[in-house]
């Protein structure tokens, strides 16, 4: 029961992330063993922004490797932010909060998308990068939301 209750609370303290939804795949390179290498069009909800949806593109890597979850995908992304409907706040917003994050080797790197207020111009900005433990990449993408009035004038 011990075991129980801590794995539970453990799970509670975990950051809410947004899970992601393949919107899209094309195949780039073709592989004769394993899938093959593609893109992936993805689109996820800012769990704490209710009326924000992003899409994220990104190359996955095929082959046996692929296959298996060995391969590291690469670093570049793109990424597009869009208000779907009014926003509203769930929660206060940290600058630099991780609102996605997907694993992109076996161990050691991670692409994340992480969002900042820009309370000046009333606008959402999030940004898409790439990190590893040893070495990360200063490729990136951003997009902006500015907050909006949503419906009928």
């Amino acid at each position: 029961m011990r075991l129980f209750k801590g794995i539970a609370l453990s799970v509670m303290l975990l950051p809410v992330l947004a899970l992601a939804e393949t919107i899209g795949e094309v195949s780039t390179v073709f592989k004769w063993l394993g899938p093959n290498d593609k893109i992936v069009v993805e689109a996820f909800d800012d769990p704490k922004v209710e009326g924000v949806t992003c899409y994220l593109s990104r190359a996955k890597t095929g082959g046996v490797k692929g296959g298996l979850g060995l391969a590291e995908d690469r670093a570049e992304a793109s990424l597009a932010c869009r208000q779907v409907g009014p926003i509203t706040f769930k929660g206060k917003l940290e600058d630099g909060e991780e609102v996605f994050k997907e694993r992109t080797s076996l161990v050691f790197k991670t692409m994340q998308v992480v969002r900042f207020f820009d309370e000046q111009r009333n606008t959402l900005v999030y940004l898409v990068y790439s990190d590893r433990v040893i070495e990360g990449s200063p490729q990136n993408a951003v997009t902006a939301i500015p907050i909006l009035p949503w419906g009928k004038p």
